[in-house]
């Protein structure tokens, strides 16, 4: 069987992985964000994302991690709170970003005025969420890693409290670099919304922490793409890490295209695509298949789950062509009306509680109804 990820000159190839737990947010724009906000919800609720050692994002799922991770010292992580605690620090946040258009109006910006368009979204991130907070403001623990990925060297970009690094271009400690920038590096989705170029001092690098690139310009400005480029699953810093990893997917699907554009531009986007959309589906396979052998202990879920094949009696009920259809929702970073983000929320609470209670903790008592029943999926 294939290992999901790739081993790379600074591991230890037969380093076992120790025990904890390690979750992991993909990215799919506001789509993600919000179906990564029902998922923390019921982790929340059973206490599962209290004992979280570590919590990886990429792209639309850095959204959701990052103001878990601002908000995570004012929780209390009493399910009896979550309707005083929970929402209104972790949920509230997301879904009133999520009722704000931002890749547009970054876009039409970025093209008339000067500035990249990965720092207007920057801006808005800054506006609507996180202030002027920094990378030293996550907790120590667990260790939320935002990962983007860097297109000089090819390899994984990591925001994290302690440090932020690139194993071919080194590591700079306690990182100053804000919270909002690191989210828009993360979820820079190519082509319009990347990259997002940081610039930084070299002398600020450990020296000798690099692999081959520790030398300008790969210490002096450093561009970044959305993390899902490298790693789509955000899967990277927590499968080598820990034994057991709770995988939450809320990436999209490649569609069918009767009559591919033929023009270079378009053309070349779509087969960029349709080489993602594999890579994406042999990783979750991987994932999937370690789980299924026993040599990695976790779950995985994703927003295009049949909720049936956990073949629980008492799963919340959430029609496949009603799950398909949220499923569906583009990857932008576009307004959602109140009632889809109640849907999206719903589905990644009741997708995720299935999954856990199915492949990793079979005596979780079943949810009561959804966060919002009216809504239902």
């Amino acid at each position: 069987m294939s290992d999901p990820v790739q081993i790379i000159p600074a591991d230890q190839e037969t380093a076992a992985p120790e025990p904890g737990v390690g979750l992991c947010l993909s990215g799919g724009g506001y789509r993600a964000m919000v179906f990564h906000a029902g998922v923390l919800w019921r982790l929340y609720e059973t206490g599962l994302l209290k004992t979280s050692n570590r919590i990886s994002s990429v792209s639309g799922g850095s959204i959701t991690s990052a103001v878990l991770a601002l908000k995570w010292k004012h929780l209390s992580f009493d399910a009896a709170r979550i309707q005083s605690d929970f929402v209104p620090h972790v949920i509230n946040p997301i879904r009133s970003l999520a009722s704000e258009t931002i890749d547009a109006e970054a876009i039409l910006l970025g093209v008339a005025l000067p500035g990249r368009i990965s720092d207007r979204v920057a801006g808005a991130y800054e506006e609507h969420l996180f202030g002027k907070a920094t990378l030293q403001d996550l907790p120590d623990e667990p260790r939320f890693v935002i990962n983007a990925t860097n297109v000089q060297s090819g390899a994984l970009w990591r925001f994290m409290k302690p440090y932020m690094r690139d194993y071919r271009v080194g590591s700079v400690p306690n990182p100053k670099v804000s919270l909002a920038q690191a989210v828009a590096a993360s979820s820079a989705f190519p082509p319009v919304l990347s990259p997002m170029e940081l610039r930084l001092d070299p002398n600020d690098f450990t020296p000798n922490s690099g692999l081959d690139q520790q030398r300008k310009p790969f210490t002096s400005k450093v561009v970044l793409s959305d993390g899902g480029v490298y790693d789509n699953l955000g899967l990277e810093t927590v499968w080598k890490r820990y034994q057991t990893v709770l995988v939450s997917d809320g990436g999209g699907k490649l569609s069918a295209e009767e009559e591919p554009k033929s023009d270079w531009a378009r053309h070349s986007f779509r087969v960029l695509n349709l080489i993602d959309n594999q890579v994406r589906s042999l990783r979750k396979r991987q994932v999937i298949e370690s789980f299924q052998s026993e040599a990695r202990k976790g779950a995985y879920w994703g927003i295009r789950t049949d909720i049936r094949d956990y073949g629980l009696t008492n799963a919340l009920d959430c029609p496949l062509e009603r799950t398909t259809e949220l499923a569906e929702t583009p990857t932008r970073l576009k307004r959602l009306d109140d009632g889809l983000q109640e849907r999206l929320i719903n589905w990644g609470y009741a997708v995720c509680d299935a999954a856990i209670r199915c492949h990793y903790d079979k005596t979780l008592p079943a949810p009561s109804g959804f966060p919002y029943p009216s809504a239902k999926v």
